[in-house]
C-alpha cells in the first residue's frame, strides 16, 4: 500500500512538474520575424480594447496604424421601418405557396431597414456625364492623358486597395492596345468582368457598353469597323457613388481582364492605366448601417543605415512587441504595448550606446477632414472628422526624452541626440453611446492624456504587464516541438503546409487569447469583425458585428480558455441590442420582445440589412442569448441569469409570438428568415429551430433559478416539442431546410444547420447518434475547404464528433498561407480573404475543444487528440461546472489530470471509455492517475 501511495506522489509531483515546465516555455512563446512588415496583415497587432495599433516595425521609415474603437461612420437614428410587419403576413403566404422570389421582391421593397439620408444625384450624374458628350472629351481617341497618373488595373477589392482610400465619385481610366492589320478581320469581344458600380466604356471613342451596378458581368462586343491597325484606345468612366470603387476584375486573378476575338487570340488589359478623378464631391448615399474606421498613423523617420540583426517579436507572455536590430555597431530597441488601465499606447526607443535616437515624427489620417497641430514643444494633437458622419476623434502624442533635444517644425517632432525616447499616443471620440453624443469630449480627452504624460514609461509598462498577465497566465500549453521557436513565424506557417510544428498549434491558440485581451475588455466594445484593427475606409462587410456566426464566433473560446471576464463587453452589448431590438420586433412582427437580425453597429442596428435573400435572418438575439447561459454554466454565476432575466425573458417572448403554425406538417416553425446567406428567403431553416430551442430551454432554467414566471414557462415548455425537428434527408444528410432539397454538390461557406452540433449541443454522441451520423454526411457534402473562418468552424465541428484526424486536418488548413482561400496571413490574422479575426478565434476554440469537452454531461478529456499532438501539458483550461484542468500526456495517453472544482458541483469525468462520477467540494482539486483512479 505504501508503494501506491508513493507512486500517486511521483505521478502528482511529475505532473507539477510539468506544469511549472511548460509555465517556463510559455515565457517564450513569441511571434517572431527576421524583417519589417510590407503590408499590414504582416504587422504585429497590439491592443486595450479601446485602442488598437498595427506595428510594422521598419528599421528607417516605421509606421504605426492605430484605431479608437468609436470612430464609426454614421449617426444616432432610427433604423426602423414604421408599419413593416403589415406585410409580414404576405410574405409568409407567398413563401407557403412556393413564391420565393415574389417574397423576396416585396420583402426587398416593404421589409428591410431604413438607410441614412440619401440626397438627390440628379444634377450631379449630369453634371459629370457632360464629359461623355464633349468632342474632345476623356472618351475619344485623340484626348491626352499624358498627365495622368497611373494605376494598377483591376483591383477586386476596389481602388481603396490602389491608393483611393475614401475616394467616391466618377473617374476616368483610359489604357492602350495594339491589333495587326490580321486582327481587323472579325469583331472582337472585351470583358472586364464587375465594375464597381457603374460603368461608361469607349473603344477608340465608340461606347461599347453601360452597366449599372457591380453584380453585372461586362461583356462588350467591339464591331471591326471601330477598331484601328496599330495602337487602340479603351476608356472606361466609373461612377461609384459609395463604397468600393473601380474596374474589379475576376476575384480569382488567374483570369485577367482583356480582349479576345473568334479566332481565340486574347490580349490582356492587366496592368498600369491612366486615370483621371473627374468629380469626388458626390452627393450622400442612404446606406442601412456603419463601418468602422481607421483614425491614423504614427510615421517615424530614422537616418539611413546599414541593418543587421534584425529582429521583429510579439511576446505573447508579457503582451509586448519589440523590434531589434543593429547598425554601425550601435544595437537599437523598441518597445511597444496598449496598456488598458491606463488606456495609452506606449512605445519606448533605445539604444545600447548614448545619444543615438534621432529621429522625425509625424501624425497622419486618411480623413479628408483633419487638422494637426502643435500643443507644445513635445506633443501634437490630431482632430479627424468622418466623411459624411457625425463623429470625430481627437488623439495625443507625447515625446519624452532622456537626454537629447525635441522640437517641432511644420507639424513634425524632431528628435535628436537622446538616450532614450517614450512616445505616449492617446485618442477619444464624441461617441457617448448609442443614442447621443459627447459634445466635451475633448476637454476630457486632453485631461487624460495631461495625467498619463506624467507617469514614467517603466511604470506604464509594469501597470500593463500584470494587468495583461492576470488574464494571461491563467492558461498555458506545452505541445512540444520548441526547437520550432527560433524559426521565424512566418517561415513556421509555411512549412507548416508539409511538415509537423505542434508548437504552433500551442502559439495559434496562445495567439488566440491574446488577440482577445487586446480586442475587448470589460467597459469597452465588444471584437468586430476584424477585432479592434481596421486600416481601411471602406472596410470589407463595414467591419461591424455579423451576428449570423462571426460576432458570437469571437467568443466561443472566452470560457474555455479562462477568460471570463472578457464576456462582459459582449454581454452589455446584448442589453443595448436588447434595448433597440423591442421596436424592431413591434414595428416588423408586431411582437412583444425583442429581435435582431443578420448584423449590427456601433448604433445598435437591429433591423433587416443589405438584402432580402439573406438579411431577413431573425434569431440573431436568440444566439446571443446563449452566450449569457454558457457563461453561466462554464461560471455557475447566478447573479448575471438574474442581471440579464428581463434579456432572455424578452427574447423568448418575441418567439413565443412569431413562431407560427405550418399547415403542411402542423409544426411550428419560423418564418420568413433564411439559412444564413444561402438558399434565400424561406420559411423553418433548420438553424433557426435549433437555436430558438436553445432559447426557449435557457429560458426555463433561468426562469427556474430566479423563480419566476412559471405560467409563461409552462407554455414555452409546451411549445418545444412542436417546434419543428431535426431531420434526415434523402442522401442521409441533416436536412438544412424544412423540405429535403439540399444539394450534394453546395460547397457553401456556412454550414448553418449544423448548429446544434456545435456550438449547440442537441446533437452529440452520446444522445443522438443517428443525427451525429447525418451532421457528419453534411459535412462531408459540404467539403473541407472554405474561407478562414468557416475553416474555424469545421475544426469545431469534427472535434465534436470526435474524428481527431480530421480535426488535424482542418487545423492544418487554417494554419496554410493565406492565397485566394481561407488560411492565415504572416501575423497569423485569419484569411476570409481578406482579414477577419473570427477565424482566430474560433481555430483557438477549436483546439479547445480537441483538448476537453463539456457540452453534454460529461467532462470528456482528449475526445480529439490526433496522432500528431502526442504529448502535451494544458494547464488552467475550463469545463462547464466551473471546473479548471491540468493535464499531461505522453504518448497519445494521459499521464496525470488534476480537477479544481471552484463551485462544488458534480463531476462526471471520461476517458478512453473509463467514466468517474462523483460530488466535490468547492475550491477543492481533485487528482487522477491514468485509469482515473482518484489520488487521496
Amino acid at each position: 500500500m505504501r508503494k501506491r501511495n508513493n507512486t500517486m506522489r511521483l505521478t502528482f509531483f511529475f505532473l507539477t512538474l510539468s506544469i511549472l515546465s511548460s509555465a517556463y516555455l510559455q515565457a517564450q512563446q513569441k511571434l517572431r520575424y527576421n524583417a519589417p512588415a510590407s503590408e499590414w496583415v504582416e504587422a504585429l497587432p497590439i491592443g486595450n480594447g479601446r485602442m488598437g495599433a498595427m506595428i510594422f516595425g521598419g528599421d528607417s521609415v516605421e509606421e504605426i496604424q492605430f484605431n479608437e474603437e468609436t470612430l464609426w461612420t454614421g449617426e444616432p437614428r432610427n433604423y426602423n421601418k414604421a408599419g413593416a410587419y403589415q406585410y409580414l403576413d404576405t410574405i409568409r403566404l407567398l413563401l407557403e405557396e412556393g413564391k420565393q422570389r415574389e417574397a423576396e421582391e416585396l420583402a426587398m421593397r416593404e421589409f428591410m431597414g431604413l438607410k441614412s439620408e440619401t440626397e438627390d444625384n440628379t444634377l450631379w450624374l449630369e453634371r459629370v456625364g457632360a464629359e461623355r458628350k464633349k468632342t474632345d472629351g476623356a472618351y475619344t481617341y485623340e484626348f491626352d492623358d499624358v498627365g495622368w497618373p497611373t494605376i494598377p488595373v483591376p483591383s477586386y477589392e476596389g481602388w481603396e486597395e490602389m491608393g483611393l482610400e475614401g475616394v467616391d465619385g466618377a473617374i476616368w481610366f483610359r489604357t492602350t492596345f495594339t491589333l495587326t492589320a490580321a486582327d481587323l478581320t472579325s469583331d472582337w469581344e472585351l470583358d472586364l468582368n464587375r465594375v464597381r458600380q457603374d460603368d461608361y466604356t469607349y473603344v477608340n471613342g465608340h461606347l461599347v457598353g453601360h452597366e449599372k451596378g457591380d453584380q453585372e458581368k461586362r461583356l462588350y462586343n467591339i464591331p471591326k469597323e471601330n477598331l484601328r491597325e496599330g495602337k487602340n484606345v479603351v476608356a472606361v468612366q466609373v461612377i461609384n457613388l459609395a463604397g468600393k470603387g473601380g474596374i474589379s476584375g475576376y476575384k480569382d486573378t488567374r483570369n485577367p481582364i482583356g480582349l479576345k476575338n473568334a479566332n481565340g487570340k486574347f490580349i490582356s488589359l492587366v496592368g498600369q492605366w491612366k486615370y483621371w478623378i473627374q468629380d469626388a464631391d458626390v452627393p450622400k448615399v442612404g446606406v442601412f448601417q456603419a463601418s468602422y474606421q481607421p483614425f491614423g498613423s504614427l510615421k517615424f523617420q530614422f537616418p539611413d543605415g546599414d541593418t543587421e540583426q534584425y529582429e521583429r517579436s510579439l511576446d505573447l507572455e508579457r503582451g509586448v512587441a519589440e523590434v531589434a536590430y543593429t547598425q554601425a555597431d550601435v544595437q537599437y530597441k523598441r518597445t511597444y504595448f496598449a496598456n488598458y488601465p491606463d488606456n495609452v499606447i506606449a512605445i519606448r526607443l533605445a539604444a545600447d550606446k548614448p545619444g543615438q535616437i534621432s529621429f522625425a515624427l509625424s501624425m497622419e489620417t486618411k480623413h479628408q477632414k483633419h487638422r494637426v497641430w502643435k500643443l507644445d514643444d513635445h506633443t501634437l494633437a490630431m482632430t479627424v472628422q468622418v466623411k459624411g458622419g457625425a463623429l470625430e476623434g481627437t488623439s495625443f502624442l507625447t515625446v519624452k526624452l532622456d537626454g537629447g533635444t525635441v522640437t517641432e517644425q511644420d507639424r513634425q517632432l524632431h528628435v535628436q541626440g537622446a538616450n532614450t525616447a517614450d512616445v505616449y499616443l492617446t485618442g477619444a471620440t464624441n461617441y457617448g453611446d448609442y443614442k447621443q453624443l459627447t459634445a466635451d469630449y475633448g476637454r476630457k480627452a486632453q485631461r487624460h492624456h495631461k495625467r498619463i504624460r506624467k507617469k514614467s514609461f517603466s511604470k506604464l509598462q509594469r501597470t500593463h504587464e500584470r494587468d495583461y498577465r492576470s488574464l494571461f497566465e491563467r492558461f498555458s500549453i506545452n505541445l512540444g516541438g520548441e526547437e520550432q521557436r527560433a524559426i521565424p513565424t512566418d517561415e513556421r506557417l509555411r512549412r507548416f503546409v508539409s511538415a509537423e510544428d505542434p508548437d504552433l498549434i500551442a502559439l495559434y491558440i496562445q495567439f488566440g487569447r491574446y488577440l482577445q485581451i487586446a480586442s475587448a475588455r470589460e467597459g469597452t466594445h465588444p471584437a468586430n469583425l476584424q477585432g479592434i484593427w481596421n486600416p481601411w475606409l471602406e472596410p470589407s462587410w463595414g467591419s461591424k458585428y455579423t451576428t449570423n456566426i462571426n460576432l458570437e464566433m469571437n467568443y466561443w473560446a472566452t470560457e474555455m480558455l479562462n477568460l471570463r471576464e472578457l464576456h462582459g463587453s459582449l454581454f452589455q452589448m446584448i442589453r443595448e441590442l436588447s434595448e433597440a431590438g423591442k421596436e424592431t420586433a413591434r414595428e416588423y412582427y408586431g411582437a412583444r420582445g425583442w429581435v435582431l437580425h443578420h448584423n449590427t453597429d456601433v448604433w445598435r442596428g437591429t433591423a433587416p440589412i443589405n438584402n432580402s435573400n439573406h438579411g431577413i435572418w431573425p434569431t440573431g438575439g436568440a444566439w446571443l442569448v446563449t452566450h449569457l447561459w454558457e457563461y453561466y454554466l462554464f461560471n455557475q454565476d447566478k447573479k448575471v441569469i438574474a442581471e440579464y432575466y428581463d434579456i432572455i425573458k424578452g427574447a423568448t417572448l418575441f418567439f413565443k409570438d412569431f413562431l407560427v403554425k405550418d399547415e403542411k406538417t402542423g409544426w411550428l416553425v419560423s418564418t420568413p428568415s433564411n439559412s444564413p446567406e444561402n438558399g434565400g428567403l424561406v420559411k423553418g431553416p433548420t438553424m433557426d429551430h435549433q437555436i430558438i430551442r436553445a432559447l426557449f430551454h435557457v429560458f426555463t432554467e433561468s426562469s427556474k433559478l430566479v423563480g419566476k414566471d412559471a405560467s409563461l414557462r409552462d407554455s414555452i415548455q409546451a411549445m418545444l416539442p412542436q417546434i419543428a425537428p431535426n431531420q434526415i434527408g434523402q442522401y442521409g444528410q441533416l436536412q438544412e431546410w424544412l423540405e429535403d432539397v439540399d444539394d450534394p454538390d453546395n460547397k457553401h461557406r456556412h454550414v448553418s444547420h449544423l448548429w446544434g452540433l456545435h456550438p449547440g449541443n442537441e446533437i452529440n454522441m452520446d444522445d443522438t447518434p443517428k443525427m451525429v451520423e447525418a451532421a457528419k454526411k453534411s459535412l462531408i457534402m459540404r467539403g473541407d475547404d472554405g474561407t478562414g473562418w468557416s475553416l474555424a468552424w469545421k475544426i469545431n465541428f469534427w472535434a465534436r464528433l470526435k474524428d481527431a484526424q480530421h480535426t488535424y486536418t482542418m487545423i492544418k488548413m487554417l494554419l496554410r498561407p493565406a492565397d485566394k482561400a481561407g488560411g492565415s496571413y504572416p501575423n497569423l490574422f485569419d484569411a476570409h480573404p481578406p482579414f477577419q479575426i473570427d477565424g482566430n478565434f474560433g481555430g483557438a476554440a477549436g483546439i479547445g475543444e480537441m483538448l476537453v469537452q463539456s457540452h453534454t454531461s460529461f467532462v470528456d478529456i482528449l475526445p480529439a487528440l490526433p496522432r500528431e499532438l502526442s504529448r502535451g501539458t494544458v494547464r488552467g483550461i475550463k469545463a462547464r461546472g466551473n471546473f479548471e484542468i491540468d493535464l499531461t500526456w505522453e504518448n497519445h495517453q494521459l499521464t496525470a489530470i488534476a480537477v479544481r472544482s471552484n463551485a462544488g458541483k458534480p463531476l462526471k469525468l471520461r476517458y478512453n471509455g473509463k467514466v468517474v462520477e462523483m460530488p466535490t467540494k468547492k475550491k477543492k482539486t481533485y487528482t487522477f492517475d491514468t485509469a482515473l483512479n482518484l489520488l487521496k
